[in-house]
């Protein structure tokens, strides 16, 4: 009786079943012809996004390659290209290329072309915390104290691991201005600063033995 019972249950389930992809059938297409598309698109937006980084990336290698082997006609528009590409890993060593080889000499071109590599969401926290440091190196030999304290605001307000970086380089701004007692704060936030580079924190404390024991 209870094998009867148990085949009966069954065989209305599967009944069930059948009707409900029977008169689904419209809805279950059109869901597994989206989950298809979806999976599809992924895959594809994965190969094109791999393409343009090999793109980017063989572009900015033949670039250094024209440089230095005397073809140098068409370098500045092309790593300029790969800065404004915004590619995470070639567009700040461009950046980088163009600075190094003095390739642009004008502070404002390379402080436009700084901020549009800032400005990419795609960059790691501390990488770009990096750029905005190499941003403030760049201009310290130039730039006003306001404009450089604004540069940096954003790693010497966080945790950052540039934060001992960015201090001593305001240390030795202010040093070069003879603004001494502002030198000596920023080298003496340094060694109270927890996460202070050990290499940075050194050179804090034998700059303050050096210029500022009485």
């Amino acid at each position: 009786m209870d094998e009867d019972i148990s085949a009966i249950n069954t065989s209305t389930r599967n009944e069930r079943i059948k009707n409900f992809f029977i008169n689904n059938k419209k809805r279950i297409i059109i869901l597994l012809s989206i989950l298809i598309l979806i999976i599809i698109s992924y895959f594809a937006f994965d190969e094109i996004k791999k393409r343009n980084e090999l793109k980017i990336a063989n572009q900015y290698n033949n670039s250094k390659i024209n440089f230095f082997s005397g073809k140098k006609l068409n370098v500045e528009k092309e790593m300029i290209e790969i800065v404004q590409a915004k590619d995470k890993t070639y567009s700040p060593l461009a950046l980088y290329f163009l600075i190094d080889n003095k390739i642009i000499n004008s502070n404002e071109k390379i402080n436009s072309l700084f901020d549009n590599v800032i400005d990419n969401k795609k960059l790691d926290k501390e990488i770009k915390n990096l750029i905005i440091y190499k941003k403030a190196l760049y201009n310290a030999d130039f730039d006003t104290e306001n404009k450089l304290l604004k540069i940096l605001n954003p790693i010497i307000n966080s945790d950052s691991i540039w934060k001992s970086h960015a201090l001593y380089l305001l240390g030795e701004y202010f040093l070069s201005k003879n603004e001494k007692q502002k030198s000596k704060e920023f080298f003496e936030k340094i060694l109270i600063l927890k996460n202070s580079n050990t290499k940075i924190k050194l050179k804090a404390q034998r700059r303050i033995q050096r210029d500022f024991s009485e």
